[in-house]
């Protein structure tokens, strides 16, 4: 899968290897001397990418970046490398939501394994963003009343429950329905029940957490 890594290394030869490694690995390659840098140039998320990231960089450390680019609503994925092996470090960065954590000299087996981890990863994330993104689309051209009798059948309520809710006739309320699948682009009931739980209208999964 094709898609573009960021190394964010102070070593300067180590960038230019780790740069040719990738590059004849066959992903394109940002590459910055300091958190900085990269910083300064914040990566967008269009494309499938992820960071590589030294741990022991001057000025602004790599947990410390981590923390920044999480702060500025950054989703790509960040593979740690460090020169020596550090568990609570290890540890300190994964549950900040870290992909992987190497310690150098990583092997070029292992290294494409996290990186085409990290940027399958991202895909996802992206791919979940983008049909969340368009399943609330689709949920903002239901009528107010297509929303109100659509609230209540993701609930597990009847044609005739609704109606009686809603003061209307069940016929009535089955014309409702048949535009609010019509618009939101689903077949059944079931769908239309995930369709609510995946965009946080039912209590259950988070956008973080859901699934398609």
């Amino acid at each position: 899968m094709p898609g573009l890594v960021h190394i964010v290394d102070d070593d300067p030869s180590f960038l230019t290897a780790m740069e040719r490694h990738l590059k004849h690995a066959g992903y394109d390659v940002a590459v910055y001397a300091s958190a900085q840098a990269l910083l300064d140039r914040l990566p967008g998320d269009s494309v499938p990418s992820c960071i590589l990231l030294d741990v022991q960089i001057p000025d602004l450390d790599g947990p410390a970046l981590q923390t920044r680019l999480r702060e500025l609503g950054s989703t790509l994925p960040i593979i740690f490398l460090s020169g020596y092996r550090n568990i609570p470090l290890t540890v300190k960065t994964i549950k900040a939501g870290a992909e992987d954590f190497l310690t150098k000299p990583v092997s070029s087996e292992d290294l494409l394994r996290a990186i085409a981890g990290a940027l399958a990863h991202h895909q996802s994330s992206q791919d979940l963003q983008n049909m969340l993104s368009m399943a609330r689309a689709r949920l903002s051209k239901l009528t107010p009343r297509e929303r109100q009798v659509f609230d209540l059948i993701v609930r597990g309520r009847i044609n005739k429950q609704i109606a009686h809710a809603l003061g209307t006739t069940e016929r009535t309320i089955k014309a409702h329905r048949h535009g609010v699948m019509e618009k939101l682009q689903v077949r059944s009931l079931a769908e239309l029940v995930s369709l609510a739980e995946r965009i946080g209208l039912l209590g259950g999964a988070s956008d973080s957490q859901a699934t398609f």
